[in-house]
């Protein structure tokens, strides 16, 4: 059926849109769902609820998302191109929701990442697809061509987001 995919993107997109907080005392109001553990020399499952525990105006981090600074994870996400033109390219910003940055106001920087691929390998920058991004989360801020960052990542692997 030609509309099933288009359908999965929405979903998809939907359940991404639906974790995020949209400033820092929304974090401080709800608790941060915990990081999932998985095998050792895996990555660590989080959410974008996670790193909004990020107070951005003070630099005050909660002690969960504290202990993730300099460990492999996995984060979904959508990509957004430093550059408009970019089809391609091994660094650019991973956000919560389809959309960001583009024609709107930048997220908070506690909801903007940014990628460098490891070896600066070339990845395709697909703006309408969720990914799943690996790699090792750096909590120090980047000033980016759409606001300041709040995380960078160096990552590892980018794949189709499956919703597991």
């Amino acid at each position: 059926m030609p509309t099933t995919r288009p359908l999965l993107r929405l979903l998809a997109a939907a359940s991404l849109v639906a974790a995020v907080p949209l400033a820092p005392a929304a974090a401080q109001a709800r608790p941060a769902v915990p990081a999932t553990a998985t095998p050792a020399g895996a990555f660590t499952s989080v959410d974008w609820r996670l790193l909004a525990g990020l107070d951005y105006e003070t630099g005050k981090k909660t002690d969960t998302l504290a202990k993730l600074d300099g460990q492999r994870i996995r984060v979904p996400g959508f990509i957004v191109p430093l550059d408009d033109a970019d089809q391609e390219g091994a660094e650019f910003l991973l956000v919560p929701y389809y959309g960001a940055c583009v024609h709107t106001p930048p997220p908070p920087p506690n909801q903007m990442a940014f990628v460098q691929m490891a070896g600066r390998k070339v990845v395709k920058l697909g703006l309408f697809d969720a990914v799943w991004l690996e790699g090792t989360l750096r909590i120090t801020t980047y000033d980016s061509p759409y606001g300041q960052v709040g995380y960078q990542i160096e990552a590892t692997s980018l794949k189709p987001y499956t919703g597991r």
